[in-house]
Order: C-alpha cells, then structure tokens, then sequence
C-alpha cells in the first residue's frame, strides 16, 4: 500500500524559499475520539475530495481485514452510532479527516513549529510530524482503535473542572479526586483519571465504578456527569491487556524520529533529533494507553515551548476547540483570563483556528 502524504516539514523548508515576508508560526493539535458527528457526515467528501489517492491507500488496508472502507461510511446516507462510534471505524475515519486537514494547512503562510493531540489525537500527531509514516500509521490506528472490536472493556464519563468563565475550579478537582479515592475503596469498583482535557476532567472505570461516581458527583446543567457513548477505559490500568496486544502486534520498525516536535500527554517533547525510537514505541502503546493522559499539559508546553502565534486544531469538528482554549486560559496566553475575553478576542483577530469550523477553516489553507 502506497501513501502519497505530504510531508509538512518539507512544505515548511520549501515555503521558506519562495515567501519572503515572515510566516506565522503555529503549533497544531490533533482531536481524538468524539468528534466524528452527525454534523462531520460526509467530511472526507465535502472536503478532501482531492485526496483520493491517500484515502483508497486507507480503504485497500481496511478490505485486506474485512473492515468497511472509510469512504463508504463517511458517505453514508445518514449518521450511525452504530457505525460512526465504533473504534474499529472511528479511529480510522478521524485519522483520515484531521491527517487531510494538515495536508490543507498553507505552508506559505504558516509554519507548524510543534504538534499535539488528545488521546488518539497522539497517533494521528505521530503521523503529523512523520514519526508515523502513511502506512505505518494507518497499522497503529486502525491496530490499536480495533483492540476492543470484540467487547469494550470499561468505559468513560466527562466532567467539568471550571467555572463558568472557563477558570479552574480547584474545589471541583479536589471533589472529583475526593469521589476517585471513596469510590476505589469499595468492593468491585474501579475508577481512574483518563485524560486531563482542558476544563473537564474525563474518568475511565469498569461498570461498578462509574455508576457511582454519576452518583456521587453532583449534577451540573442536567448534562453532567456524562457518559461517552462507545468510549471504553482508555488511558487507565484496565487497558493493560491492550498495552500488550499493542506491543505484540506493532514493531519498533514502524516508528521514525519526527520531523516536527511533538508533545505527548505527559507533557514531554519529542525532537526531531534526540527521539529514541524504541522509546517513542514504548510511550506511545504502554504508559500513553495505561496511565492518564494530560492533555492540557501537553498543550500548555507545546506554547510555553515554541510560542506560537496562533494554534491550529484539526478537524472533523470542534470539540476540542473548547478544551485547548481552557487550558490557554489557564495560562493567561494570548491574555485570554476567562471566556468573556477568549470569545472578544476571537472575534476581533481569532489566534486558535478549528479548521472544523468553516469560517476560521478558511483562514488556515490556500484553498
């Protein structure tokens, strides 16, 4: 299977030739599960028709397992829980939609200094930086979103942290580490930190564990806690077994150091020059799938690193677009302090551009 994907560091060395006037730097951040929606049906199409070649590389990959080619059901006549929401497909088509949008990025305008994501916006960073290449990285995706194909094994819930200015509210936190600990000290019951997600905290826990922590922790807004829908126990111990099908089915052989830095949920950043290949594997399918995901942190190095002047979220949608900008807020970037001034600023000149939103889409690529 061949893979003609651009190569973003190239384009940044070819831009430098040919534009004179200063490009802005940017840092991009790649989504994860959750934000292939009703609303993103049809993104490939709408968007990346030019791209055929790279997504039939995808679909020859996925006919050779006997699994529905993402074409077809980004064409769907309508939108599925029960075809969109699966791992075995989601992760493949969001990889296919964020990984066509930084083809999209324009290079004359932009240079992408750094690259993140949450959760299995990892992988796609992964192949965003070139530490994945094509058909390498269509084999972690599509290996580690298919683990569970026979059964979830635990599940999520999102809760938020913040106030209603989108400020960190530390009596939440230490009630929702509070509600962890109680909950972990009852027979049967396991409850964990997933992911750090900017102003919301996601809990990864077997059936037992989360049904107690909907009821222990206190409803907000009639929406929370809320549980995700064909989410399993990602990033916590009861992924163990998954961790190790990872390393069992995924050689060291696959990953390449990175041509762009990358910032994983830890916060630790990966060069392009000092990444030790073995241990870039041994991250991203043990402690990336076992332990929490910090999200936040990541992003919050990814600018104190390489202080970009604007961050770039990849589509298909804008779920995290909230998210990034709460853990922006949390550093006063940008001067943002709270939502109020987010929000104005974004109007008056936008610094974080969601390339699934249409309008700031287009002030991201020459199109």
């Amino acid at each position: 299977m061949t893979m003609n994907m651009e190569n973003q560091a190239a384009a940044n060395d070819q831009a430098d030739q040919v534009v004179n006037k200063p490009r802005e730097r940017v840092v991009v951040v790649a989504p994860g599960r959750g934000c292939y929606n009703k609303d993103e049906l049809g993104y490939l199409k709408r968007f990346h028709s030019d791209k055929q070649a790279f997504i039939a590389g995808i679909d020859q990959y996925r006919e050779d397992l006997k699994q529905t080619g993402i074409a077809k059901i980004d064409g769907a006549a309508k939108y599925s829980f029960k075809q969109h929401t699966p791992g075995e497909n989601a992760s493949a088509l969001i990889y296919a939609c964020s990984v066509c949008d930084f083809m999209d990025i324009d290079t004359e305008r932009y240079e992408v200094v750094a690259v993140t994501g949450n959760s299995m916006g990892w992988y796609i960073a992964l192949a965003c930086a070139s530490a994945l290449d094509g058909d390498a990285a269509i084999d972690v995706i599509n290996t580690m979103g298919s683990m569970m194909q026979g059964g979830l094994i635990g599940g999520q819930l999102i809760y938020p942290e913040i106030d209603s200015q989108w400020r960190h509210d530390t009596e939440i936190s230490s009630l929702i580490d509070r509600i962890i600990e109680t909950i972990c000290d009852e027979d049967g019951c396991e409850l964990f930190t997933s992911i750090y997600l900017g102003g919301y905290r996601v809990l990864a826990g077997n059936e037992a564990g989360l049904k107690r922590a909907e009821e222990m922790l206190p409803q907000i807004e009639e929406r929370y806690p809320m549980r995700l829908y064909n989410h399993g126990a990602f990033h916590s111990p009861l992924l163990e077994q998954v961790s190790e099908k990872g390393f069992a089915s995924l050689a060291e052989y696959l990953f390449s150091k990175p041509k762009i830095p990358l910032i994983d949920g830890e916060g630790r950043i990966w060069t392009p020059y000092g990444t030790d290949c073995s241990k870039l594997r041994e991250y991203t399918l043990g402690d990336q799938v076992t332990k929490p995901y910090d999200f936040s942190k990541a992003v919050q190095v990814a600018v104190k690193e390489f202080a970009p002047d604007k961050v770039i979220v990849l589509g298909p949608g804008n779920t995290l677009g909230g998210p990034t900008a709460q853990a922006l807020i949390d550093l006063n970037w940008f001067g943002w302090s709270n939502k109020v001034e987010f929000s104005a600023d974004q109007q008056a000149s936008p610094k974080m551009l969601a390339m699934g939103n249409d309008e700031q889409r287009s002030l991201c690529t020459a199109k």
